[in-house]
């Protein structure tokens, strides 16, 4: 497997690349995964999802990266980052997982290893984050994970308003329960 740029405890993150269509669509393809996102998504709406994670990594040094086992090297899903404001310094925090990895933590690793990268390495002055109204999941993991509620803003490709936080880099930085994390 690729050389990993982030690691966590149980996770190493990489770039996507056009090779990695049949990963994209195990992730992107499977109706459960993105039934709260907008999908299903066709073949051909996953090979175009992948294309934009690779341009949004070529223009601006993030995507939703994927994500896989230190242990095994298994593709576990993506967490990462896109522009969201970047006049303000401030990028989304995203992150999808494989249905059959569910219940393991791995989003709230990924995420916590995501935001110390953003927070840390990229000097973002703050995340934004939101998610479906039904997640309820989401929405407990963004609170845990110290986002705070601002707003619900409508998100196209599900036609609904979602909630949407945001993490500052002053509220991350004073957080009581310190992100742990390990770069390559």
């Amino acid at each position: 497997m690729s050389s990993y740029f982030l690691r966590s405890s149980r996770l190493g993150f990489r770039e996507w690349a056009e090779s990695d269509i049949d990963l994209a669509n195990a992730l992107w393809g499977d109706p459960e995964v993105t039934r709260l996102i907008g999908g299903p998504f066709s073949k051909e709406q996953v090979r175009q999802r992948l294309a934009r994670e690779i341009e949004t990594q070529n223009a601006h040094g993030i995507q939703y990266w994927p994500i896989f086992l230190l242990a095994s090297d298994l593709h576990v899903g993506c967490c990462g980052l896109r522009p969201y404001q970047l006049d303000r310094g401030i990028s989304e925090l995203g992150f999808h997982i494989l249905k059959s990895q569910w219940g393991r933590g791995y989003a709230a690793e990924a995420a916590r290893a995501v935001m110390a990268h953003a927070f840390d390495s990229l000097r973002v002055a703050a995340l934004f984050a939101g998610h479906h109204p039904a997640n309820d999941a989401s929405r407990r993991l963004l609170q845990k994970l110290g986002f705070r509620f601002t707003h619900a803003e409508y998100y196209a490709p599900t036609g609904l308003d979602h909630p949407s936080y945001i993490l500052s880099s002053d509220e991350f930085s004073h957080r009581k329960d310190p992100v742990i994390h390990t770069r390559s």
